[in-house]
Order: structure tokens, then C-alpha cells, then sequence
């Protein structure tokens, strides 16, 4: 493999300069499950740092009131002001952030952008876009469209609203996909038959009472197979390489990244699962028979 870095390079189009930051490996549902539990999955923490994150600069609210055209998504600073790098531009609840960098990236190489991987937020959803960065001369906009009509979405300054990957254009096309019977390999079939036995022993002993607990079946987090054997080429990790700042200046501050999901809304949508819930009931009690009887009696005659 040639040792020498690709390189990407981010031209600053706008006095306005968001931070570019290698992904971390932590997300903060995942920091919350008992005993960090989730961090045992290293399919997820390796996606997780596929890629380099773009930082919200200010505080963001959205609400979207349900209407397709753009003005029905309002949206405000923590100050109250409307933030002219983030707008309402297609309509249909979708709130767009200009990025105000011009990518370029290697001959042949696309710049695959997303949300930050594995990081769900409520009342909205990250739209992925992929750009041919080795040509295109425009900027692109990163959008996310939001989900619950009424319900307030926050980006605080310093949250993740973009990630970033490199992608080799056309070699996705070059893969072809064939299904077989796993018998007919007959080395691996006896490699997965071990790893079933074993996976549904331990599943059976964790499953036991509490003293008898295995602790944790690590096979594929150290690269190792049920045989005993040893993958050479096992990542437990991404080591992407920071951004090099080439312009100099002032930048804004970094929060912590592992602050990627808030609570912010989170009383309203309360609000409306009660709200929600209350209905449904009193549509069911009015619903009953006899309830419908006393509702159709009239008054007696004097």
C-alpha cells in the first residue's frame, strides 16, 4: 500500500470557518448503556469514526409546522435571530446548512457526506448526498429533514451536522453479489458451525442466573475466530489524521463530541405523547357501549 497520504483540501469560501475534525469512537447513547455495553460492538465504534466530522458554529432551532413550502420551517439562535448559513430552501420540513467550503479531493475520488454515523436524533433525519469532489467547482449544502410537526430540534454549537468520506467513484460498481449455499464451502461451514455452537452456549449461560454469567464473548473484537485463528488485518480502531489548519485565525471552539444527541424539545414531545395518549383513551371510552347509551339519552319530558 503506498504510504504517502491522499489529500483532501478544504477551500474556505466564507469568512465563517466550522470546525473539521477527525470522527470520535464514543456516542453518547452508547456511553449510557448499562455497563457501556454498546462499546463491546466494534462494527459500530469503527463506523463511527469513518470519516471527519463538520461542527455546528451557533445554536440552531427548527420547528416545522407541517406545510411543504419553505416557510413553514421556522428557525432561530439561541438569541433569537434568523442565521442566514442555515435556511429553509426546498420546503418540506428540510433544514439546510450551507457549507462554506470547497472540497477537492483526489482524481477518482467522491466525497461521500452524511449525518454523524450511529447518532439518532429525535424529531429529524440526516439526508446523505454523495459529490464528485475531484471536479465540481460549487459548494454543496448539507440538509436534514425533520420528522414530528410541532416538536423543536436543537444543534447546539460544537454538535456534529455533517460527516465526511472519501469514496473511490466506480468501485462500488465493480462488486457483484452471488448467493450460495454455505455448505458448498465446506472449510468455512465448519468455522461457522463452531462459532453457532459456541454463540448458542454462551447464550445459554449468560441467560442462567446471575452468578453463572459469562462475561463476554470478544472473539471478533480481538480479530480471533472460534478455531483459535488470528486475522492479521483486524482494525480495533481508525486513526484518521487531524485537519491541518493552512489559514490561520480564530476558529470556534470544539465541545465535546461525544455530546451528540441533546434533549432539547424533549418536554414537548413529552407534551404530545400524553396529549396523544390521553385521546386515544378517551376515543375508546366514548367508543363503549353503554357510554354511548348514556351519551344518547334525552332529557325527560315534565
Amino acid at each position: 500500500m503506498d504510504s504517502k497520504p491522499r489529500e483532501i483540501t478544504a477551500y474556505s469560501t466564507s469568512p465563517r470557518r466550522p470546525r473539521l475534525v477527525p470522527a470520535g469512537a464514543n456516542r453518547q447513547w452508547m456511553q449510557k448503556t448499562i455497563d457501556h455495553f454498546a462499546n463491546r460492538c466494534l462494527p459500530l465504534r469503527i463506523a463511527n469514526q469513518c470519516g471527519w466530522f463538520i461542527l455546528n458554529d451557533i445554536d440552531v432551532t427548527a420547528v416545522w409546522n407541517g406545510a411543504d413550502h419553505p416557510g413553514g420551517l421556522q428557525i432561530t439562535t439561541a438569541a433569537g435571530s434568523k442565521p442566514e448559513h442555515v435556511k429553509s430552501h426546498f420546503g418540506y420540513g428540510i433544514l439546510t446548512w450551507t457549507i462554506p467550503y470547497l472540497f477537492r479531493t483526489p482524481p477518482g475520488y467522491n466525497l461521500y457526506v452524511r449525518g454523524p454515523s450511529n447518532s439518532p436524533k429525535d424529531g429529524i433525519c440526516a439526508l446523505d448526498g454523495v459529490i464528485e469532489t475531484d471536479w465540481a467547482v460549487s459548494t454543496f449544502t448539507m440538509n436534514w429533514k425533520l420528522t414530528c410537526v410541532g416538536v423543536p430540534v436543537t444543534f447546539k454549537a460544537g454538535e456534529p451536522i455533517a460527516m465526511i468520506m472519501p469514496v473511490q467513484r466506480g468501485e462500488i460498481e465493480t462488486f457483484e453479489i452471488t448467493t450460495r449455499e454455505i455448505a458448498s464451502d465446506a472449510e468455512l461451514h465448519r468455522e461457522y458451525q463452531a462459532w453457532f455452537e459456541s454463540r448458542r452456549k454462551f447464550l445459554e449461560t449468560f441467560n442462567a442466573t446471575k452468578p453463572e454469567r459469562m462475561t463476554w464473548q470478544k472473539d471478533y473484537f480481538l480479530g480471533h475466530t472460534v478455531l483459535g485463528e488470528t486475522f492479521q488485518g483486524h482494525q480495533m480502531d481508525l486513526k484518521l489524521k487531524n485537519v491541518t489548519d493552512g489559514i490561520g485565525g480564530d476558529l470556534p471552539p470544539v465541545s465535546p463530541l461525544e455530546a451528540l444527541t441533546d434533549s432539547a424539545g424533549a418536554k414537548f414531545r413529552e407534551q404530545r405523547v400524553l396529549q396523544q395518549a390521553f385521546r386515544l383513551l378517551l376515543h375508546r371510552i366514548r367508543a363503549l357501549p353503554g357510554i354511548r347509551r348514556w351519551g344518547s339519552r334525552q332529557p325527560p319530558e315534565r
